[in-house]
């Protein structure tokens, strides 16, 4: 397995995703600072909003993504030998997957 054609497309991601994560975080920090009181009404009113369930799905499928490169990139810059990188490198994928499923089942049971 070869890291070859990697570089630009995955510096890209992780920038592009790094700033979806920005702005969802900035968003966040303001939404908490402008509530008079931070509980279950509060949550469950914002998160009962499509758009504040894509735009959090929007926010895990980039951390996901970002998180995704750095761990491969990780694996092959250290681990060497392919017979241990390779099912590392699909645990990994695996629990992103589970992940991401996880998190549209909680997002999608808000009601």
């Amino acid at each position: 397995m070869s890291g070859a054609h990697y570089g630009l497309r995955d510096w890209l991601a992780q920038r592009f995703s790094a700033v979806i994560m920005l702005v969802y975080t900035l968003f966040m920090v303001g939404y908490s600072a402008t509530q008079q009181a931070l509980n279950y009404d509060t949550w469950h009113a914002l998160f009962s909003h499509a758009w504040m369930r894509y735009f959090t799905l929007l926010f895990a499928l980039s951390l996901y993504l970002h998180a995704w490169v750095g761990v491969r990139d990780i694996l092959m810059d250290y681990v060497r030998a392919t017979w241990i990188r390779l099912p590392l490198q699909v645990a990994a994928i695996v629990a992103l997957l589970l992940y991401t499923m996880w998190i549209v089942t909680i997002l999608w049971s808000v009601k």
